[in-house]
């Protein structure tokens, strides 16, 4: 499902910069007046700072302004998602990776927001790729150590807990404090060894971007 028309959904995307400083930057100079629609406050002004950060580098751009160049693609293939990925693909911005349900994503988000409490380290919406990368592998082993309870688990996980043992120690204490009260735990599991997966040798930026 596409960008405009979910009710709550969380996309991961990879920036390239060069490819969006020449693509990217000529559409938006090409097609103002269409942009101009998706733009909050002064259109003008707004599509002005845009494409300077464009220019400098894609991954300068506000969550907010992420937000208005994806609306702006999905409106000009409403039926056709993956024409408007492939679009946004070479124009500097892969989204490689959705989480499509409501309840997936808030589970989602709640591991995320207690890896930053008990980590001490705050994911922003663009984070550094090995920083997303400890985060998922700790999302692997809580995700396990929930299954087990429930007579199940990953081989993944068995094979990184040799490489990452204070990350699983950390997992097992949170969930000792706070256990699970997810019925989605093999989902999640799923999106965590999917995410890992199309990211542990990539070495830039990660963004999500949520939609509300």
């Amino acid at each position: 499902m596409w960008y405009q028309a979910m009710a709550e959904e969380l996309y991961f995307i990879k920036t390239n910069p060069n490819i969006a400083k020449i693509n990217l930057y000529n559409k938006l100079c090409r097609e103002e007046e269409n942009i101009l629609n998706f733009l909050q406050a002064d259109a003008k002004v707004s599509l002005e700072i845009i494409k300077n950060k464009v220019k400098d580098s894609v991954e300068e751009l506000s969550k907010e302004e992420l937000s208005s160049i994806f609306t702006w693609f999905s409106n000009a293939y409403p039926t056709d998602n993956e024409e408007a990925k492939t679009q946004l693909f070479i124009h500097g911005l892969d989204l490689f990776y959705e989480i499509p349900k409501e309840e997936n994503v808030h589970s989602f988000q709640e591991i995320l927001s207690d890896y930053e409490k008990y980590s001490q380290q705050k994911l922003d919406f663009r984070v550094n790729s090995q920083n997303f990368n400890q985060f998922l592998i700790y999302g692997l082993f809580f995700t396990d150590i929930a299954l087990k309870e429930k007579g199940s688990c990953a081989v993944l996980s068995h094979y990184l807990k040799t490489e990452h043992p204070a990350l699983y120690a950390l997992a097992e204490k949170q969930f000792r404090a706070k256990g699970s009260a997810q019925n989605n735990d093999l989902a999640l599991q799923h999106y965590f060894g999917e995410l890992y997966d199309l990211t542990k040798y990539y070495k830039g930026s990660i963004i999500q971007l949520y939609t509300p």
